[in-house]
């Protein structure tokens, strides 16, 4: 799967494939011919984003509570629906936060990556039992992709 991020106020590109909008709230200023489909269920509850944005809890709090939201239901449909999208092309993840770093899209790239990789049947049942969850590796790799110290080699 080829999942690629973006910011909805940037230009579209011309390799950006389905353009999927993964928040709650329609951003102001774009027209619905810029957007592919609007997947809302992907995007943070509005009480977890409020509580990060208003600075009562942190980043490293925030991503497992975004990740545990994946688990929904309605966020599995959706996630389904992304998978469907980008089985046959490009898919492009669109939000308004500035700072990739330290937004949902990154943690859901990494989730649809991650949970790709682990897909039944890729690996043997002695393999998969000894690895982590695709929730476990998506929250390990944004804690490595918000950490912005060098890692030391």
């Amino acid at each position: 799967m080829d999942v690629v991020t973006r910011r909805i106020y940037d230009p579209a590109g011309p390799d950006d494939g389905q353009r999927v909008l993964i928040m709650r709230l329609w951003p102001r200023g774009i027209r619905k011919e810029r957007v592919s489909v609007w997947l809302k269920e992907l995007g943070p509850v509005s009480e977890l984003l409020r509580a990060y944005l208003d600075e009562r809890i942190s980043w490293t709090q925030y991503v497992p509570r975004y990740l545990a939201g994946l688990e929904r239901p309605e966020a599995q449909a959706a996630i389904a629906e992304v998978r469907r999208r980008g089985a046959t092309e490009r898919i492009t993840l669109l939000c308004g936060c500035p700072d990739e770093a330290r937004c949902h899209r990154s943690l859901l790239k990494a989730y649809l990556l991650d949970s790709a990789r682990a897909a039944p049947g890729l690996r043997s049942q002695r393999v998969r039992r000894r690895t982590a969850s695709p929730l476990q590796r998506a929250a390990r790799r944004a804690r490595r992709v918000s950490s912005r110290r060098p890692r030391n080699r």
